[in-house]
């Protein structure tokens, strides 16, 4: 009996984690905006990236805040309900997110989700992330990159940092970030992949990275 109780607090923290990781902000805000499916659009992904396609640019800052806040309020909220398993949540969170169920398991490729996670879970990393995904995005000026390499700094931060209790669950996230990225990767090895600020290039499907 007592082994029963034991596994109740965690799966209720991965239940917790997935629902919120699941909601389908990009989706939910282009909707209720009247700028149409996002599905049917650019990539056809969830992310901020996506809802840019729209010309929104109020909807994608919208959808890239409410992306990264619903990591972060996962590993909090089950931190504080049942402590110990802000982990479960987070990683949980973060799948809901990549394979959400309402969407038949079609999401969003984690990257602003991820960095809600970090963020929560030792926000020393999490600003290693941000200032890796944003001085990438403003010099490299490509999507794909400055995720990719946001998300494989956090395992490295967090060595460093001597956060050994997460680094396997960050390196985790970062592998399926990497994963969620194989199309890019491929325009990048053949050097198809475009920079932000080409319109033209902007408008083609499945162009850029997506969070």
């Amino acid at each position: 009996m007592h082994t029963e109780i034991l596994w109740v607090a965690p799966t209720c923290a991965l239940l917790l984690g997935y629902l919120l990781g699941s909601i389908p902000f990009g989706v939910l805000l282009t909707r209720f905006a009247g700028a149409g499916d996002l599905r049917s659009i650019g990539s056809g992904n969830i992310g901020a990236t996506n809802v840019l396609r729209t010309g929104r640019k109020g909807l994608a800052a919208a959808t890239l805040l409410l992306d990264l806040l619903k990591g972060a309020a996962a590993v909090w909220l089950a931190d504080w309900l049942f402590p110990g398993d802000g982990v479960v949540a987070a990683a949980a969170a973060f799948i809901g997110h990549c394979y959400p169920v309402w969407l038949r398991f079609r999401g969003g490729k984690g990257v602003a989700t991820m960095m809600g996670i970090v963020l929560a879970l030792h926000w020393p990393m999490g600003l290693v992330y941000a200032l890796v995904w944003l001085g990438l995005l403003a010099t490299v000026r490509i999507s794909s990159v400055a995720g990719m390499a946001a998300a494989v700094s956090a395992p490295v931060s967090g060595a460093l940092f001597g956060r050994f209790d997460i680094v396997m669950l960050v390196l985790a996230l970062a592998a399926i970030v990497l994963w969620k990225h194989a199309e890019n990767i491929e325009r990048l090895i053949a050097g198809t992949e475009p920079r932000i600020g080409r319109k033209d290039a902007i408008d083609e499907a499945g162009a850029l990275s997506d969070g």
